[in-house]
């Protein structure tokens, strides 16, 4: 199972931006769509032997249909694998990879650079002196936004795999205090080194999700999260939307109840105009929304081609590499 013979296709491949994916083409008999919407996947993995997404939905239905009869091999361009039925596809003998590890650095500064921003109002003193603020000023200065240090404040952790390990040692550099925490669905005893998830919550100044979302995360930040959180506590959220109630986590921000939020990643992407969050954000000083960005930066998407690239080689030369399933 080699060369040309073996048929990939690309579902989604616009989120790669704007990296060549030549090598692909010649190596394989490849069909590259920018994007694909649910009604188009079947046709389009059709008579193919292994399909690459990034964020495209493959569940069990489609799986099980006449249309993957050939699909042998999925490759998630990602690390996160909840847009496909791992059951289903185990079930069907497809083999799932992903590739893990490809963004941390880039997620990891990402996820440092809005505490920043929550910290520091680089972009609101910027958007300040735009508007031709400063010059109005009757002194050399303007204190409009209050900025606390980092030095010396609590940074809790939830998720302390590669990104959330980055972090931490970015967090060290500027003198945080870091708060790792224990498994938030674990009902045992805490490990050394580790606290518990409803400790860090009150304990921490500042609280950065980087876990998986399952069944048991869903919504792991809901009220009752937010209401043991410090009143001037920041939320940075660059793993999944879905970790976070978005509607509970609006009203905190509205009432007072927390600091400052910022998000990367939503529960709907891309989100509708009417999203409670969007709407929030045009209105609401302490809430930062970015378009799902954190990983991204080109180096990053060069190594998730890379390893891309390679799973589909190993599979095709009998060896199982990232398997998920």
């Amino acid at each position: 199972m080699s060369g040309n013979a073996f048929r990939v296709v690309f579902l989604d491949a616009d989120t790669f931006g704007d990296l060549s994916l030549e090598r692909f083409t010649l190596r394989w008999d490849s069909a590259v769509y920018g994007l694909s919407n649910p009604y188009q996947v079947a046709e389009r993995i059709e008579g193919s032997q292994a399909v690459v997404v990034n964020k495209v939905r493959l569940p069990g239905p489609l799986l099980r249909s006449s249309a993957a009869a050939n699909l042998k091999l999925i490759v998630v361009a990602a690390t996160g694998t909840d847009n496909v039925d791992l059951e289903t596809a185990r079930s069907c003998g497809i083999a799932v990879c992903n590739v893990p590890g490809y963004a941390t650095q880039s997620v990891a500064q990402f996820a440092v650079a809005l505490i920043l921003e929550l910290a520091c109002h680089v972009g609101s003193y910027s958007s300040l002196t735009r508007s031709g603020g400063w010059e109005e000023s009757p002194m050399y200065t303007r204190l409009d936004f209050s900025i606390p240090e980092l030095c010396g404040k609590r940074l809790g952790i939830v998720g302390y795999g590669r990104i959330g390990k980055t972090v931490a040692a970015m967090g060290r550099s500027f003198g945080m205090e870091i708060l790792v925490s224990d498994r938030p669905t674990s009902s045992g005893a805490v490990p050394p080194g580790r606290v518990a998830f409803r400790e860090l919550l009150a304990s921490a100044d500042i609280v950065t999700l980087h876990c998986p979302l399952v069944a048991e995360t869903q919504n792991l930040i809901d009220g009752r999260a937010l209401a043991l959180m410090k009143p001037a506590a920041f939320l940075v959220n660059t793993a999944r939307g879905g970790l976070v109630d978005e509607e509970a986590l609006v009203e905190a921000l509205r009432s007072g109840r927390l600091g400052g939020a910022a998000l990367d990643v939503l529960s709907v992407e891309p989100p509708p105009k009417n999203h409670p969050i969007l709407l929030a954000a045009r209105e609401l000083d302490n809430l930062l929304v970015t378009p799902h960005c954190a990983w991204s930066a080109r180096e990053a998407r060069e190594r998730l081609l890379n390893e891309v690239e390679e799973n589909i080689q190993a599979f095709t030369e009998g060896r199982g590499i990232n398997r998920v399933d």
